[in-house]
């Protein structure tokens, strides 16, 4: 496994609660990140992007009055958007498939389910740095491709079609701020409590879902 120097990378947490918000600052902080910025809805963190160079954002899925679904389709699909391409996490207790499916077609990156540790957190931050997505328009949707392995067999109802375009974007996001250089060991941090919902899926079951 491969330990990356985090120190120049620009986060932003986006939750209307504020203990969360300093869990998860403390975790970055415990990694090596040095500049955090939180807000305490979507359309604070919406503001915040206009002069804050976020190179991942953090977000909770309930929030208001703006939420997180909502906040991630502003982003990614707003005609006065700052940052279309940054990458983005969703962070949330919420963990039933359709709603990680949801999550997947509005934009996100990577989808990390509580309760958060420095572990499982790092693990998902390193996944946008060692694996860059070109972002893609297709239909009502922009954002990072969904496909995640390229299956030249697949004829499902996802597959490409031709009139869908693909947008290079350059690089890994962030990737210039990133050492790769040994960084200290993720160290431990309390774990948050999760909303419990039945049907819910664990860390690994989604992973492996949008992994498919």
């Amino acid at each position: 496994m491969s330990d990356y120097n985090l120190s120049r990378l620009n986060f932003l947490i986006v939750d209307d609660n504020k203990h969360m918000r300093a869990l998860v600052k403390s975790i970055l902080h415990a990694l090596g990140v040095k500049n955090v910025l939180e807000a305490g809805d979507g359309a604070d963190a919406f503001k915040e992007l206009r002069h804050f160079p976020a190179d991942v954002i953090i977000c909770d899925w309930n929030m208001s009055p703006l939420d997180g679904m909502d906040f991630v389709r502003m982003v990614r699909t707003g005609s006065d958007s700052p940052n279309p391409f940054v990458p983005m996490i969703m962070l949330t207790g919420y963990t039933e498939m359709n709603r990680v499916m949801e999550a997947r077609d509005s934009g996100v990156h990577e989808f990390l389910a509580k309760p958060v540790s420095a572990k499982k957190l790092y693990s998902r931050i390193r996944s946008i740095i060692e694996h860059p997505r070109s972002f893609v328009r297709a239909g009502l949707y922009f954002g990072p491709d969904r496909r995640r392995k390229l299956n030249p067999n697949y004829n499902g109802s996802e597959r490409r079609l031709g009139g869908d375009k693909t947008v290079t974007t350059p690089g890994a996001p962030g990737a210039a701020a990133v050492d790769a250089a040994p960084a200290a060991a993720p160290a431990a941090a309390p774990a948050a409590a999760a909303e419990e919902e039945e049907g819910a899926m664990s860390q690994d079951d989604i992973n492996a879902l949008l992994d498919m």
